[in-house]
């Protein structure tokens, strides 16, 4: 079981990693503990309870074949009861996955956000909420087992009413002179087909309701195939057009009939308030978001015909908040792709690296703890920028990369990177210098749900 347990973690893992942003963030983790806990124990037991069925069934007619097709006969309609059960125990499994990934996903809100929460002294509301949210969780998980296992026992009662018709059946076969023996194995078997088929039954239900869950998590939907249909290349030569664009997040709306341009091997500059869209923007542009109104263009192509991966290839993001991996410096900036020693440190002097290489006893190869806990803030900053310049991609897209560094290296970089030649920038910040201000192209104001 451990093998096909790893299977379906396989399984599950590849329709991850071909989910669209928004699906992923929705997803739940739970679905494979489900999987185990239901779907394999349910199966052992249908195949364990099964073979003792048949084999308790088969010798039963050697020994009386009428009342071996009476306990066919009655299993049959224990079968059929349980099919009674069976769309609402499938529901029921259900309705605990879906209040899982709610869970998952108001947990990893809540969490992501400790800090802001304990800051402001607002824990005991999202308190309240988590408890609400775990409430309708248990309450789901309650109201499955409860009806499973009510199952359970309307078919344990009918069990013994059969074990009851089996006794006064075998009891007048020793009247009219079976042996003690034979009387006695067979209400041993006749036991055994009782309680193996109660005990199947509702495991089947079990099995089917899992089933759904196994499909929901290693099956391919509309939305995993997407790299499939979209068989176009991005290719960036002129301009990327937005074009009468409508966005809702939630409900909320974002944006409104929204159009203009960016040309390529030109820089810009996105302003706005907190919360006005601007990271939202450029979700848009490099195709995280994709369930809008509205058109975007790359050279003519549509953005809804562009394969993906393509798109991905030519764009390098730059963010705020930066994951890194627990391997050297070298790595975390080349990302596991094969670029020379000489273009990682080329890299890393531009985004102002040089003093952190220098202290460091093993330089470039020097290794990183976990998620870069031996790093500033700043330094994992001028890390991701280094990720950016490295990839040399057609677009760089920036979000608050200037945030965590201080003005002096957050000028330079910003030179550096307004200064960078046959390479498109488009950057979000609130850190503004006027030094740089005129450098850019454009610059775009996010505000009332347009982009002006």
């Amino acid at each position: 079981m451990r093998d096909i347990l790893l299977e379906v973690r396989i399984l599950a893992f590849d329709k991850i990693i071909s989910s669209s942003y928004q699906s992923f963030s929705r997803k739940s983790r739970n679905d494979i503990n489900i999987i185990e806990k239901d779907f394999f124990l349910a199966l052992i037991n249908i195949i364990f309870n099964s073979g003792l069925y048949v084999v308790s069934l088969v010798i039963i007619a050697f020994l009386d074949f009428k009342f071996a097709l009476i306990t066919f006969s009655v299993s049959i309609i224990l079968f059929l009861m349980s099919r009674t059960f069976e769309k609402r125990t499938i529901a029921l499994q259900e309705k605990v996955s879906e209040e899982n990934e709610k869970f998952a996903v108001d947990m990893s809100n809540t969490f992501n956000g400790l800090e802001i929460l304990k800051l402001n002294r607002i824990e005991d509301k999202f308190l309240s909420k988590a408890l609400r949210t775990i409430t309708g969780l248990e309450r789901k998980k309650f109201d499955y087992n409860v009806y499973t296992d009510g199952q359970g026992r309307i078919m344990e009662l009918s069990g013994f009413a059969f074990l009851i018709g089996s006794l006064i059946y075998i009891s007048r076969l020793f009247l009219k002179g079976m042996s003690l023996t034979e009387t006695a194995f067979m209400f041993q078997l006749a036991n055994g087909c009782a309680f193996r088929i109660i005990a199947v039954l509702p495991r089947v239900n079990q099995l089917k309701s899992s089933l759904k869950i196994f499909n929901k998590i290693t099956q391919r939907g509309e939305d995993t195939s997407r790299n499939i249909k979209k068989e176009k290349e991005s290719i960036f030569d002129r301009e990327i057009e937005v074009k009468n664009l409508f966005f809702k997040y939630e409900e909320k709306e974002i944006f409104r009939d929204i159009s203009f341009k960016i040309e390529r091997v030109k820089k810009y500059l996105l302003k706005g308030t907190s919360g006005a869209g601007k990271s939202t923007l450029i979700k848009l542009l490099s195709m995280i978001y994709d369930d809008y109104t509205g058109e975007i263009r790359v050279d003519g192509v549509d953005y809804r015909e562009i394969n993906e991966k393509s798109l991905n290839d030519s764009v390098a993001f730059i963010y705020q908040d930066v994951f890194l991996f627990e391997d050297t410096i070298f790595n975390n900036i080349a990302l596991y792709k094969p670029y020379t020693e000489e273009e990682v440190l080329e890299a890393a002097s531009k985004a102002g690296l040089d003093n952190l290489l220098s202290r460091k006893e093993n330089g470039i190869y020097e290794m990183l703890e976990e998620n870069g806990k031996n790093l500033s803030g700043g330094e994992r900053q001028r890390i991701s920028i280094a990720r950016g310049l490295l990839a040399r991609a057609d677009i760089i897209f920036q979000d608050e990369a200037f945030a965590n560094l201080d003005s002096r290296v957050a000028r330079e970089i910003e030179k550096t990177l307004l200064g960078l030649e046959g390479v498109t920038v488009v950057n979000v910040s609130h850190v503004i210098f006027n030094d740089t201000r005129g450098k850019y192209d454009r610059v775009f104001i996010v505000k009332n749900k347009a982009v002006v």
